[in-house]
């Protein structure tokens, strides 16, 4: 850990945010909240379910952050079908970034084929768009062979990103999970570590495993306590 340390600046740290609002409640005040904090902090994307796109794209007009939807969101028991429509609707309305979660009943189905079908299109979809692709597993209802059979679908398929959870499941982001899952992607895919990430120690620990993006709700405070050390 200390090496990992030694190496991140807070500002890059800030830079791998995925600046997270995906309460039903949240109204539009918490939006400009979002937005003004991705911006000052230089986070690397305001995370939000797609009904919020067009606003968080306007409030975030002639900055670098991107605008991320999450699709098939939290449960990811929609049809293939209704999560291809989500994603070309999100990205005709300004979306940069597609997180989508996978269709877990299918893994414990092992109907590994349909994972792949999903994957490819969905991918496929934000390839063509020049979008980058998340593919959420949601770990906490998954064994770890079902883990690594996706992520080797992963390897296959090559989403932009693989992510560990959504945040509404019953359990967060795990070194392990993220340890496990870059075991098997490697280079090939990065990975994205959501769900429980509330201090610094926590972000950097996910960082040593081997992730490049943070899903969390937290980012300014993480950032802060990075910069308070002087880093």
């Amino acid at each position: 850990m200390e090496g990992s340390e030694m190496k991140i600046t807070a500002e890059q740290l800030a830079n791998m945010v995925d600046h997270t609002n995906l309460k039903a409640f949240a109204d539009n005040g918490m939006f400009e909240k979002l937005c003004g904090e991705a911006k000052q902090y230089q986070f690397k994307m305001v995370a939000i379910n797609p009904a919020q796109i067009k606003r968080c794209k306007e409030l975030l007009q002639g900055s670098p952050v991107h605008v991320g939807a999450a699709i098939g969101f939290p449960l990811g028991q929609t049809t293939l079908e209704c999560k291809v429509f989500e994603t070309e609707d999100a990205i005709s309305k300004g979306a940069d970034e597609i997180d989508y979660v996978i269709n877990v009943a299918e893994v414990k189905n092992r109907n590994y084929e349909y994972i792949k079908e999903e994957m490819e299109q969905i991918t496929e979809v934000c390839r063509r768009a020049g979008v980058t692709s998340k593919v959420i597993f949601e770990n906490c209802y998954l064994t770890d062979e079902e883990k690594k059979k996706v992520a080797e679908i992963a390897k296959e398929v090559k989403p932009d990103f693989i992510k560990t959870s959504t945040g509404f499941g019953t359990g967060g982001a795990t070194v392990e999970d993220v340890r496990l899952m870059k075991s098997v992607v490697g280079d090939a895919v990065k990975v994205k570590a959501a769900g429980g990430i509330r201090d610094l120690e926590t972000a950097l620990a996910m960082v040593e495993a081997g992730a490049e993006r943070l899903g969390t709700s937290a980012g300014v405070e993480i950032v802060k306590e990075m910069q308070s050390q002087g880093r």
